[in-house]
C-alpha cells in the first residue's frame, strides 16, 4: 500500500502518568496514513498508558498528539471517535449481556446514517462470518477468540481512518491469534485503515506490521522494520535486561 508523506498520527515528547507517577517520559513517535505500526514492549512498559494518552482518556502532562495534522492534545474521547479514531482495548471486552449484533451497533453510535451503518455491519459479517453466525447469541457466551473478533468489529462499525489494537493476541492459542492478525491485515488492505498495534506477542505483531517501534521503561528506546528486528540483539536486550 502506497504510504503518503504526512503522518496521520504524530505524537511529540509526550509525558504522562497516574497521579504523581509518571508512565511515559518524552514519548515521540509517528504513524503515517495507510500503515500498520507496531508498538512492543514488555509489561509494564506502558503501551496500554500511550494508547490511553492518544484517544483522550488519559491526560498528557506534556508534549503533545498531532491527529490529522491537527492538535488533539487533550481533547475528549468523543472527539477523537468522532474524527475517526477507535480503540480496541486488551482482554476482548464487550457487552457480555447484549447480543452480538447489539454489541456491534453500538460501534456505531458516532454515526447517524443507516445505510452506512448497514453497509459497515455487512463489513464486518463479511471479515468475522463467524460473527453473523452469532448475531443474536449473548456476546458472553462467545469464546476468547470470537470476544475479540467482536471488538474489533464493533471498533470497525465507525469506519475508522486509525485503529488502535491493545494486546490483541492476549490470552488466546496460537492459532487464533494467526487468524486474528490476518483479520486486521485483510482490513486495512480493503478500507486502507492505519493500524497502530500495541504487543507484547512480537511474533504476532511482526507478521503484519511495516515498522515497529520499542518502548522501554516509558521510552521509545527505537525504531525499526519488523524482519530485522528479529534478529538483533537490542529487542532481545530490551525485553531481558
Amino acid at each position: 500500500m502506497e504510504l503518503y508523506n504526512h503522518p496521520i498520527l504524530s505524537v511529540s515528547n509526550l509525558c504522562t502518568g497516574y497521579y504523581k507517577k509518571m508512565v511515559l517520559e518524552q514519548v515521540s513517535f509517528n504513524v503515517r496514513e495507510g500503515e500498520k505500526v507496531a508498538i512492543v514492549g514488555r509489561n509494564g512498559a506502558g503501551k496500554s498508558t500511550l494508547l490511553m494518552a492518544i484517544l483522550g482518556v488519559l491526560r498528557a502532562w506534556s508534549g503533545q498528539v498531532n491527529y490529522l495534522g491537527r492538535d488533539y492534545t487533550n481533547k475528549s474521547a468523543e472527539e477523537h471517535v468522532r474524527s475517526g479514531m477507535a480503540l480496541v482495548p486488551q482482554g476482548g471486552r464487550v457487552f457480555a449481556n447484549l447480543m452480538v449484533r447489539e454489541n456491534l451497533e453500538l460501534g456505531a453510535y458516532v454515526m447517524d446514517n443507516r445505510q452506512i451503518i448497514s453497509k459497515s455491519l455487512e463489513l464486518v459479517y463479511e471479515t468475522f462470518p463467524i460473527l453473523q453466525e452469532r448475531t443474536t447469541q449473548k456476546a458472553g457466551t462467545l469464546s476468547g477468540g470470537e470476544r475479540q473478533m467482536l471488538a474489533i468489529g464493533r471498533a470497525m462499525m465507525s469506519q475508522p481512518k486509525l485503529l488502535m489494537l491493545d494486546e490483541p493476541s492476549l490470552g488466546l492459542a496460537p492459532l487464533v491469534v494467526k487468524e486474528l492478525m490476518d483479520k486486521i491485515l485483510e482490513l486495512n488492505k480493503a478500507l486502507g485503515t492505519t493500524v497502530l498495534i500495541v504487543e507484547q506477542n512480537v511474533r504476532a505483531a511482526f507478521r503484519i506490521v511495516e515498522r515497529v517501534y520499542v518502548l522501554k521503561l516509558g521510552k521509545i528506546v527505537f525504531e525499526e522494520k519488523p524482519d530485522i528486528l528479529l534478529h538483533d540483539e537490542r529487542l532481545r536486550k530490551a525485553y531481558l535486561a
